[in-house]
This record gives C-alpha cells, sequence and structure tokens, in this order.
C-alpha cells in the first residue's frame, strides 16, 4: 500500500439510498451549519424534492435526485454528493501557504484557516468543484466536507454514515477493503449495478467511493481523467510566475509607450504655442 492510499473509505450503494436525506441533516448538525438563505449569491435551494441543487459555505453535502427512463419505467435515482477526498488531493499542490493536506490517518483532506490567504486556487484546481467559499462573510474562508476527522479522531464515523438508516453509506478502516467489497457487490448482483466503481481511479483515486444502479453520466458526475490530477496543477502553479513575470513586462512596456507618446504630443505642442 503506498503512502497515498493509507487512510479510511467510504462506499456508497446507489441501491441501498432511498434519498432520504437523513446523512444531510446529520452534517449540518454536526457541523453546525445553518441553513441557506435564497438571497445568498445565487445559491439555488428550490430544486423540486431534493431540496438544495449545490454545495455552499453552509451545506456541505446534499442528496442529489434524479428521474431515470420513461413511462412506467420511471424511477428516482440518487448521488450524495460532498469532498471527495483525494488521495493525491489537488487542491493541496494547488494551495501555496500550505493551508491544505491529506490525513493518512482519516484518508480527510484538511483545512487549516489559520494558514489560509484567501487566494481560491483551491477552487479553481478541484476536479469536482467542491470547496466553497463565504461570499457573504467580510472575512470569508474555504468551507468544505471534513470527512468528519474530528469525530474519526475520537473513534466515531462520520455524522452521515452514522445517521444512514439504510446503509448505503458504509465507512473501511482501508481503501482496498472498500474497493473490494465494492466489486463482491457489482459480481452478486450485475443486473442492478452498472460496472464501474467511481472514485476508484478518477483524479488518481479518492476516498470516497460509488456504486450505482444507474451510469454516473446520468447522475451528472464530472467525467474525470483518472490521472492524478496535482500533476497538471503542479504543472500550472509551476508555471505562474513566468506567466506573472510577463504580466509585468508587458504593463511595463504599455505604460513606457504611453509616457513616451504623452512626451511626443507635449513636446510637438509647446512647438505649436513658440
Amino acid at each position: 500500500m503506498s503512502e497515498s492510499e493509507k487512510g479510511k473509505a467510504v462506499l456508497y450503494d446507489g441501491n441501498r439510498c432511498i434519498g432520504c436525506r437523513a446523512c444531510s441533516v446529520a452534517c449540518k448538525s454536526w457541523n453546525k451549519n445553518s441553513a441557506d438563505k435564497e438571497s445568498d449569491n445565487g445559491v439555488e435551494i428550490t430544486g423540486g424534492i431534493e431540496g438544495k441543487t449545490q454545495l455552499s459555505a453552509r451545506t456541505f453535502t446534499f442528496m442529489r435526485y434524479r428521474e431515470i427512463g420513461d413511462g412506467y419505467d420511471l424511477h428516482w435515482a440518487f448521488a450524495k454528493i460532498q469532498c471527495m477526498h483525494c488521495l493525491n488531493p489537488a487542491c493541496e499542490t494547488a494551495c501555496i501557504v500550505g493551508a491544505l493536506r491529506r490525513d493518512e490517518e482519516t484518508g480527510a483532506v484538511l483545512y487549516n484557516q489559520a494558514k489560509c490567504i484567501g487566494c481560491r486556487y483551491c477552487m479553481v484546481a478541484c476536479p469536482f468543484g467542491i470547496p466553497t467559499y463565504q461570499w457573504d462573510r467580510p472575512s470569508p474562508w474555504i468551507r468544505k466536507c471534513t470527512f468528519c476527522a474530528d469525530r474519526q479522531n475520537g473513534g466515531l464515523s462520520p455524522a452521515c454514515v452514522t445517521a444512514c438508516p439504510t446503509g448505503a453509506l458504509e465507512i473501511f478502516d482501508e481503501r482496498q477493503q472498500a474497493i473490494e467489497e465494492a466489486h463482491r457487490r457489482i459480481e452478486a448482483s450485475p443486473d442492478k449495478y452498472v460496472d464501474r466503481v467511481y472514485g476508484e481511479k478518477e483524479a488518481g483515486g479518492t476516498s470516497w467511493m460509488y456504486i450505482s444502479p444507474v451510469d454516473f453520466q446520468d447522475l451528472d458526475f464530472p467525467n474525470v481523467t483518472n490521472e492524478s490530477v496535482p500533476r497538471n496543477a503542479r504543472k500550472a502553479m509551476g508555471a505562474l510566475p513566468y506567466y506573472a513575470a510577463g504580466v509585468i513586462v508587458l504593463m511595463a512596456g504599455a505604460y513606457w509607450y504611453t509616457k513616451r507618446r504623452q512626451k511626443i504630443a507635449a513636446g510637438e505642442h509647446e512647438k505649436k504655442e513658440g
């Protein structure tokens, strides 16, 4: 087992989920997050039966509902959305002050507010579009699912896992155990699952993984490459100083050109006056 694969993992089973949203309620309760207001920077809270339709600084997880099929074959499919807690987090690589790091003990990608400078590179780097920002605060910070690292350190499971009444969320001490269980269920009931474990390989692997009765594209999961995203983030961050230097040179050139034109214009004006 590589260093990046250490830590716990959660398996979400779409065949066991009934869309009750107990996980969402438990998350808000444990993190003491209030409800989103409809006026909060365009946060959409009227998503029909599903209620919330996106993450926010006050909502670290929500249940996505999708109608699949038509006519008498119409049925609901669900997916719980939160931070995927990548094995090689792009947000960690993009953060220039080390405010984000993956904890090998819990598998959580943790955020240190004391180090954050609010550049929001992590929001740009995340291939799943997870980190959010406190747009309504005068001193805003990044917010996202913590994998309940505080509960895990106290010997408890994440609040959402504990609240799930159907066993759709299950935590494993090792990620490989979750992968093996996911494939066991798929092989045991191939007519009930699509043959894919989302998160096993996406973005180089994540600590949250999914199995589903419907294609993940029908649930609007992003089509993420299997390549570890930090490679791209590292390239982008490495090129940043060169882009910055280029912008400085360009701005200096524009300043010199403008001043030069002003000086020539002033000289011609003096000749006419003389």
